[in-house]
């Protein structure tokens, strides 16, 4: 199956914005990482309403790839995507990868908005470590909304290879 509009959402840490770079160029689709358009500068979020504006705007185009969670608007995203992935996995890598993201980030993904340099906070890590409590429910209800929506739960990198030949 050829897919026009990828959702990528999941963990911290867990590759899902590297995956959607690496996933862009291959399959030349658009790419939108939502942090790049959350935050106007220096971690300032944007207002909330103007944000969702932007994805609105993203949402309505034939081809994308939109890699972020912003949970308020994961049904904008996911009613639309004809692919929805969810990186889930195991905390202890991804915990290992933000610490790797923080020292050695990769300066050719483009994903922070202007003066938001790659941080390690402790509410990142928290997030990153109740992230399932808040999500699960959610997803729950969207994968009953929309069941013809093809959905992949990635545990592992190696998880990816069954739906891609990249």
């Amino acid at each position: 199956m050829v897919y026009k509009r990828i959702m990528l959402f999941g963990l911290p840490g867990s590759g899902k914005t590297t995956f959607a770079t690496h996933l862009s160029r291959s399959l030349n689709l658009p790419l939108y990482h939502l942090d790049k358009h959350f935050f106007v500068e220096n971690w300032i979020e944007r207002d909330k309403e103007d944000f969702l504006n932007i994805q609105r705007n993203i949402v309505t185009q034939d081809r994308w790839i939109i890699d972020g969670n912003a949970l308020a608007s994961l049904e904008l995203r996911y009613s639309r995507a004809d692919l929805v992935l969810f990186f889930c996995l195991p905390r202890s890598i991804c915990l290992g990868r933000l610490f790797k993201r923080r020292f050695f980030k990769d300066l050719s993904i483009d994903d922070r908005g202007p003066g938001c340099p790659e941080r390690l906070r402790f509410p990142l890590v928290k997030y990153m470590w109740t992230f399932d409590r808040r999500v699960l429910p959610i997803l729950e209800r969207l994968r009953k909304t929309y069941p013809r929506t093809p959905f992949y739960k990635i545990k592992f990198p190696q998880d990816l290879n069954h739906i891609f030949k990249l």
